[in-house]
């Protein structure tokens, strides 16, 4: 394989892990605009009903978009090192490999994705706002 050849898989390799990380990124961007149009839907119907029992309702997909972010947070991270690694890797030995798995033990498990500093000030935050909400209209949580 000659240099220019190799020089372009090696690129398309990069280009191809990039493409997994917009992606993810892209992901988590969508799950919150998402959320807080949930819970901004659900307040309004508390809101207008004077019933807490929305904002209840609420918590629920807060806690799994909270999840769901978070997995793809450590996804997107995992394929960040994936793309550090490809970087390294010599123009002949490009191999067009996906598999993140390895670098699972170089990023935060997705459990501490979840209270990754953004995602806890994201998510937390919404989930205050439903606590004060919920007090607000006379229901104990």
């Amino acid at each position: 394989m000659s240099n220019g050849v190799s020089l372009d898989a090696k690129i398309a390799h990069l280009e191809m892990v990039q493409a997994v990380i917009a992606r993810m990124a892209g992901n988590s961007f969508l799950i919150k605009g998402w959320s807080v149009t949930i819970v901004a839907a659900l307040f309004a119907l508390a809101a207008d009903k004077a019933n807490s029992r929305f904002v209840y309702l609420a918590a629920v997909p807060t806690l799994m978009f909270w999840l769901l972010d978070g997995f793809f947070l450590q996804q997107e991270r995992l394929y960040r090192q994936l793309y550090g690694a490809v970087t390294k890797k010599a123009r002949d030995a490009i191999d067009f490999s996906m598999d993140a798995t390895t670098y699972s033990n170089q990023v935060a498990s997705w459990v501490e994705s979840c209270f990754s500093k953004t995602l806890l000030a994201f998510h937390g935050t919404l989930l205050i706002a439903l606590v004060i909400v919920s007090l607000v209209l006379g229901g104990a949580l």
